[in-house]
């Protein structure tokens, strides 16, 4: 990579943080091609509620690709809703794209939310049992039953050392990592390496932090849930009559299953997108803490609105 005219650039950020227009308009600077780092976008028929770069997808040069304002954006619309996703394949993926798009004399761009795809990604990752559906089903139902601090308990009686560095409120984490625990027949800490939270190694990339101030982006989170909320719904009502179940992957991730409790009347509108903000800042919370742990990225912080222009962000991303 050190032969190449730029180094691949990386942009980090919580949801709503502005990372696709930034992305967009860096790959217009350099002549770059996009690879999404975000679990969500991967999905088919999800557009409005995963805020998926509206595009189109095209044959190309390079093949069929996803086409964003002329821009190809890698590893966004390919999913079933039914179908599971995690860093292991994201990486497999990703690290297949890279050389390509150097091979298409372009500049790769990755962009995204999902820091475990970034890390994995950037510093590889711990040999680990395969998922076990069944089992994660089964660690699902006790979350759902008996609360999330219920299966957080399972987990510290099981390795205490994990649970100490999980957090009750984030239930995949923690059913993986009973998951390995049982799997394997040892605790999940102990078959931890070390890598996966080192920092990001400078020397093979650019790294960027967007960081807006807590207010601000519980503003543009509202704000989008609201606009979208129509579409939103329109778009879960047709996965749900096309078949989808409620449970599928799909429609579990961040801010659907508000969206079905609205559907099913179970609450109102303004409730849904009060529930889906909390959600979505809760995240955003875990993101900025994630990415904040890079020392050795550079930050970008957006303390008013006015802040936020793409055009020369990118610049001053170019010019660090």
């Amino acid at each position: 990579m050190s032969q190449q005219p730029l180094k691949p650039i990386t942009l980090m950020g919580a949801n709503a943080s502005g990372k696709t227009e930034i992305a967009l308009e860096l790959a217009r600077q350099v002549g770059g091609e996009i690879i999404s780092a975000d679990s969500k976008q991967t999905y088919k028929f999800m557009e409005a509620g995963t805020a998926k770069p509206r595009g189109a997808w095209a044959d190309t040069p390079g093949g069929r690709a996803y086409l964003v304002e002329g821009v190809p954006y890698h590893l966004v619309d390919t999913l079933d809703p039914r179908a599971s996703y995690d860093a292991g394949e994201f990486v497999k993926s990703a690290k297949k794209l890279l050389p390509e798009i150097w091979a298409r004399g372009k500049v790769p761009l990755m962009a995204g939310g999902t820091g475990m795809y970034i890390q994995a990604f950037w510093n590889g990752m711990d040999e680990l049992p395969p998922a076990d559906p069944a089992l994660r089903e089964q660690l699902a139902a006790v979350a759902a039953a008996a609360g999330k601090e219920a299966l957080h308990a399972q987990l510290a009686a099981l390795d205490p050392a994990a649970a100490l560095r999980i957090p009750p409120g984030n239930i995949q984490r923690v059913i993986r990592a009973i998951e390995i625990t049982r799997l394997a027949g040892r605790p999940v800490s102990q078959l931890w390496s070390g890598k996966f939270f080192n920092a990001l190694p400078a020397h093979e990339g650019k790294f960027v932090f967007l960081k807006w101030q807590k207010d601000l982006l519980a503003e543009r989170v509202k704000r989008r849930t609201a606009t979208r909320f129509d579409d939103w719904a329109e778009e879960t009502r047709a996965l749900l009559d096309k078949g989808y179940a409620e449970d599928c992957p799909g429609l579990k991730t961040l801010g659907y299953p508000q969206m079905l409790d609205y559907l099913a009347g179970r609450v109102n509108r303004h409730e849904a997108i009060r529930l889906i903000t909390a959600a979505s800042m809760a995240y955003a919370k875990r993101q900025n803490t994630w990415f904040g742990r890079y020392k050795n990225a550079m930050l970008i912080e957006l303390n008013k609105f006015e802040d936020y222009d793409p055009g020369a962000i990118a610049e001053r991303i170019l010019k660090a």
